[in-house]
């Protein structure tokens, strides 16, 4: 099985290239298979919207046909923020694995803490720090660099 942590790592170093912050998003079907991979298209597409999560989040409901993708997995660079977390319970994914914890915009186990909230309507699984030190390090690389 592939490491889709390591794809959607690569998707940031790819978003990084085209001067997005890095991060980068793979969603996986409950078989394994990538229905989408992408990386941050702020900038690129003139879009606050265009989070990573967001991006692959669009290409999978419209390849399923579906608004929902239940049973599905969601591997991405960086905690979600609330907009993101709202779109993946509205999506009903099953589980969430991130990288790097945000405790300025993160909004699963930071600030709101969504999935927690009692209006969620559905709280997928998360798991945060999968390979934390290299999404920070590609971050604050990135950061560095606009300075």
């Amino acid at each position: 099985m592939p490491n889709f942590m390591e794809i959607a790592l690569q998707e940031a170093e790819h978003a990084a290239y085209r001067g997005e912050v890095p991060v980068g998003a793979v969603l996986v079907s409950s078989t394994g298979k990538i229905l989408a991979r992408a990386g941050n298209r702020t900038e690129e597409d003139s879009d606050p919207t265009a989070h990573a999560e967001i991006v692959v989040l669009r290409q999978a409901t419209k390849k399923r046909g579906s608004p929902r993708l239940s049973g599905c997995d969601l591997y991405v660079t960086l905690e979600p923020c609330a907009m993101c977390a709202a779109a993946i319970s509205f999506a009903r994914l099953r589980r969430v694995v991130f990288a790097a914890y945000d405790p300025k915009g993160g909004a699963v186990d930071h600030g709101p803490r969504f999935f927690s909230q009692p209006t969620c309507h559905h709280a997928p699984e998360s798991v945060g720090g999968v390979e934390e030190k290299r999404a920070c390090a590609m971050l604050k690389k990135f950061f560095e660099d606009k300075r």
